[in-house]
This record gives C-alpha cells, structure tokens and sequence, in this order.
C-alpha cells in the first residue's frame, strides 16, 4: 500500500532539497542559505523544524543573481 507520498526514483528530480543540499549547489555555506530564507529572497517550506526548498526558487536565484561583466 502506498503512503501518498510519492517515490523517489533514480534520475528523478526531487520535489523539495535540503538546506544542505541548496548549499551545496550554490557553493555557500548552509547558514548562507538559512539567512535568504529568513530573509525572504529563497522561498521555503517548513517541515518540523527544518527547511526545503523547491529546486526552482534555487535556479531563479541563482537566475536573478547572474552578472554579465560589459
């Protein structure tokens, strides 16, 4: 029987990634990422008493942050 919560399989992009995880792709340090959460520039949900963030908030982000030197 299923729990509702669907399988994560191998390839598969996660629904939600770790503060960990959002460091590690963006190459900064987890209390980096705690304080654009905080801060409202990295939308997050809260589960318990930790955070995960949609993979897109991350890339849009990192989208905005882009700098063209010109």
């Amino acid at each position: 029987m299923g729990t509702g919560i669907p399988e994560q399989r191998p390839g598969q992009d996660a629904p939600f990634l770790t503060v960990a995880e959002v460091a590690e792709r963006m190459r900064v340090s987890r209390m980096t990422v705690y304080r654009l959460v905080h801060s409202g520039e990295l939308p997050a949900v809260r589960f318990g008493r930790s955070f995960r963030v949609p993979p897109d908030a991350v890339e849009g982000l990192i989208e905005s942050a882009r700098f063209t030197a010109g």
